[in-house]
This record gives structure tokens, C-alpha cells and sequence, in this order.
């Protein structure tokens, strides 16, 4: 979808609870974008008890490798562009990716398995308390 808010993925949501037998429960993996939790989103989750979200650690999740991605495009070829219509900003966006892929660079994960393991246990600790 062209944007990312609470009514689009409320949304999304529906259209999966359409698309999936009832009997089925359903984990969503989500990252801890604010609309994730809004408390529309909230209220519908309420209302449909098969759906479940499970948000992963913040800053312990290859996500951030996706999202550090999209910081690039951003920042080299969205920020501070004009794009009169969503076509020319998606050429725009094809066009960064075809010029990147000439000469790609590999995020490199630099978090190690404790740093992370420390984070994932203090929130367990916080849930679970």
C-alpha cells in the first residue's frame, strides 16, 4: 500500500482474516512501528482473539538490516526529490536499485550474540514480571 498507517494495515489485517479458514490462529511477526500499536489496532486485535502479534526486539533484528536499506534509498534518492506522482516516484526508487546493484555493498550485522541475547532476556524479564 502507498501508506503505511494504522487504516492500511488494519486493512491488511482484514484482508488476511478473509483469506485465511477461521479455525486457523494467526502470528504476525511485526516490527515495533507505531502502527503496529495504535490503539485502533489495539481494539481490532481485541475484537479478533485468532490474530496474534509478536514484535521483534528492537535493535536485535535482521529488520534492521531492511530498514537501514531503505535509510539508504532514502537518503540518496527520496529526501528532498519531487515526485509528482507515485509512477515517477517508483522509477525513481527502480532506478537507485538498478544503479546500487551495479556496485552492491553488504550490510554487515555488527551486533554480537551476547549483546543481543542480554537485550532479548531484559525483555523477556520485563514481560514476564
Amino acid at each position: 500500500m502507498e501508506r503505511h498507517r494504522h487504516q492500511e494495515f488494519i486493512k491488511f489485517l482484514k484482508k488476511i482474516d478473509v483469506q485465511t479458514p477461521q479455525r486457523k490462529h494467526l502470528h504476525l511477526i511485526v516490527d515495533n512501528y507505531a502502527t503496529h500499536k495504535h490503539p485502533r489496532i489495539k481494539t481490532w486485535l481485541k475484537r479478533n482473539p485468532r490474530f496474534h502479534l509478536h514484535f521483534t526486539p528492537t535493535s536485535s533484528s535482521w529488520l534492521n538490516l531492511v530498514e537501514r536499506w531503505f535509510k539508504e534509498l532514502t537518503d540518496k534518492r527520496i529526501r528532498r526529490g519531487t515526485f509528482p506522482s507515485v509512477k515517477m516516484l517508483i522509477s525513481s526508487i527502480n532506478l537507485f536499485i538498478k544503479e546500487n546493484n551495479k556496485d552492491p555493498k553488504a550490510f554487515v550485522w555488527t551486533a554480537s550474540v551476547d549483546k543481543i541475547m542480554t537485550k532479548i532476556n531484559k525483555i523477556n524479564d520485563c514481560i514476564l514480571n
